[in-house]
């Protein structure tokens, strides 16, 4: 259900002020600025008109700052309870200046985006209800705010005014899904707009489509979503939760756990269960990509729990499995798997109360945070030393190191003109033949891409380089 977010308190006034622009707009006789947007399955042209800054409000429902919400629980229900009062609009305005990872900071790119439109003032129209809700451009407004203040004018494009709040949240990913858009959804706001059209019932093909993405990825996504839920529900206890922002760095660790997850469950599915729940646990602890990928489905037998105090873990968590929101109890499956998530609710407590302290790191996060260090130290030295060295992975390495050490040679060369232009030109020239080659094998080769593997085919295959 597509939450009602009612109507701005000036509503009819401002629906009324931008009726009348409207008007003006068509009966003129002169040339019409207008911006096409898809509308209920096909495309529109909405005439652009002048409203005053003041005139426009912030969208409770906009994803660009859904995640980033979680930061303050209080102003997150009172934008919920009461989007249009001045403190629910103040904490949006602060969310969309700030870093999607970390709201206490200044975002680079909404400065960046000051300097623009300081100089060369405002390239493109937002959009809005007739009522005045902002549905893309909020950012802009933001910035704009600060240059000029609210009594200056900012160009829109009208949405029929028959728009409700469905609309207002197809419209706004149609928009900033385009792959032209110059700002893309953070991580677990694009996760949330996933959720929230599987809730609605879009079959996933149809998502996938929206997100220029496979339906394959989508269920990845999905699957990612509903651990992270899972691990905030756990983690609460005496009124403390993970923040959902928490999890915005997270995207490739999470990712690759699902990709591992699934491999292991095909044939493992009691193993898959508590490398799962370890890696969670090592996720929520921060522990960086390469660290996590040192525990595998041995990590908790052979690294961790030998290291556990005693009665680190109660008998009672790990005999049983809680279904949330059923308030119901099974029994594990496997007394391993049972162990792990109990050990990972325990991590998840103490990272929630670690989210809820101003001041200091809490007894409970430094235990837990340096037994999985140590523990990950000791796989990671035992698997330096057992398993093989993969020599494509190798190579790519040193190639690197290679082209590194050319970027500083080349600095050195400006200083007395040493370079041999034409020669260099012919070295990159060999090396785009080769890196497509690499591309288009890799792309073979590889059955469950990441980022890296990603990157190379888009900027080698598909971006016609």
């Amino acid at each position: 259900m597509i939450k009602d977010y009612g109507q701005p308190p000036r509503a009819d006034e401002i629906r009324s002020l931008i009726e009348r622009r409207l008007k003006e707009v068509g009966d003129s006789t002169g040339p019409r600025e207008t911006q096409t947007v898809d509308w209920r399955g096909k495309q529109v042209h909405l005439d652009v008109v002048e409203v005053k800054i003041g005139d426009l409000y912030y969208n409770p429902a906009t994803h660009r700052v859904r995640a980033q919400r979680s930061h303050d629980p209080r102003l997150d229900a009172l934008v919920d309870e009461d989007p249009w009062s001045v403190e629910s609009q103040q904490y949006l305005d602060k969310l969309l200046k700030n870093l999607s990872a970390d709201p206490t900071q200044i975002d680079p790119a909404f400065m960046e985006l000051k300097d623009s439109l300081r100089e060369y003032k405002q390239t493109e129209p937002g959009l809005t209800t007739v009522d005045g809700v902002l549905v893309n451009g909020n950012t802009r407004r933001a910035a704009l705010m600060e240059l000029h203040g609210p009594e200056a004018t900012m160009r829109v494009a009208v949405l029929p005014a028959s728009c409700d709040w469905s609309d207002v949240r197809d419209v706004e990913l149609s928009l900033q899904l385009r792959k032209e858009h110059r700002r893309d959804y953070s991580y677990i706001n694009r996760l949330l707009a996933i959720d929230e059209l599987v809730s609605q019932g879009v079959p996933m093909p149809a998502i996938a489509q929206t997100f220029r993405s496979t339906a394959s990825a989508c269920e990845q996504d999905l699957w990612v979503f509903s651990a992270i839920k899972s691990m905030i529900e756990r983690s609460e206890a005496d009124g403390r939760r993970i923040p959902l922002i928490e999890f915005e760095r997270d995207q490739e660790k999470m990712r690759e756990l699902a990709r591992t997850y699934q491999k292991v469950k095909a044939v493992r599915p009691d193993d898959a269960e508590v490398l799962k729940e370890v890696r969670l646990a090592a996720i929520a602890l921060d522990f960086s990509k390469t660290d996590v990928r040192f525990i595998e489905p041995d990590f908790l037998d052979r690294y961790l729990s030998p290291r556990l105090p005693d009665g680190f873990i109660p008998e009672s968590e790990s005999a049983e499995v809680a279904i949330p929101g059923l308030g119901r109890s099974v029994k594990s499956g496997s007394s391993q798997a049972a162990t792990a998530r109990a050990f990972t609710d325990k991590v998840l407590r103490a990272v929630a109360e670690k989210s809820a302290t101003a001041d200091g790191t809490p007894d409970s996060w430094t235990e837990v945070h340096s037994l999985v260090e140590n523990a990950i130290k000791l796989a990671g030295s035992d698997q330096t030393l057992t398993k093989k060295k993969r020599k494509v992975s190798d190579r790519v390495t040193a190639a690197t190191d290679q082209l590194q050490q050319c970027v500083t040679d080349l600095v050195m060369s400006r200083a007395d003109r040493s370079l041999d232009e034409e020669a260099f030109n012919d070295a990159l020239l060999k090396l785009k033949k080769v890196l497509r080659r690499l591309a288009v094998e890799g792309t073979r080769t590889v059955n469950d891409p990441g980022e890296g593997v990603d990157w190379l085919r888009h900027v080698m295959l598909e971006s016609g380089s």
